[in-house]
């Protein structure tokens, strides 16, 4: 783990633990880093927006994009408060993110409702290793931000 790595996850679990709680948004929050500074964060949109491409790294990705003046974010990291979706982690491949770093795992938001295996099984041969640095750092509040969505009554399934 780098100096900064728990800070940066930390801020994306917040920002999905706060974003989920207006339930039009799913639980999932994302920052892009530079430099040592956060430029871009993303939550997921896709029922308020109504794109189902609206995943918090997606659209944080596209916000580092815009701030950048660039579709090539080498020299950048993303943080996730959970494990990229296929979709998410091709992005951030597409993008050229020198990392991604998450707190959650697929596995527990499956626990929530967000099961994809199907896409995960569909891509398993995939070594995501030889593309991309991705790692695993656990967050305790990454897993309580699911358990807060599910208690919400205001909450939209997708």
């Amino acid at each position: 783990m780098r100096h900064k790595d728990r800070e940066f996850l930390s801020q994306a679990v917040e920002l999905a633990r706060e974003k989920s709680k207006l339930g039009n948004c799913g639980p999932f929050g994302a920052v892009i880093v530079h430099q040592g500074k956060v430029i871009a964060e993303g939550w997921n949109q896709v029922v308020l927006e109504g794109d189902p491409t609206a995943h918090a790294e997606v659209v944080a990705i596209r916000h580092a994009c815009e701030k950048l003046g660039t579709h090539i974010l080498a020299g950048c990291e993303l943080f996730s408060s959970c494990e990229p979706c296929p979709m998410c982690f091709s992005a951030a491949v597409w993008a050229r993110l020198d990392r991604v770093v998450f707190a959650e795992t697929r596995h527990g938001a499956a626990k929530a409702g967000f099961d994809d295996s199907l896409l995960y099984e569909a891509v398993k041969s995939l070594d995501t290793q030889s593309l991309i640095q991705c790692e695993h750092q656990p967050l305790a509040a990454a897993s309580e931000v699911f358990l807060e969505w599910e208690a919400n009554p205001d909450k939209k399934r997708y």
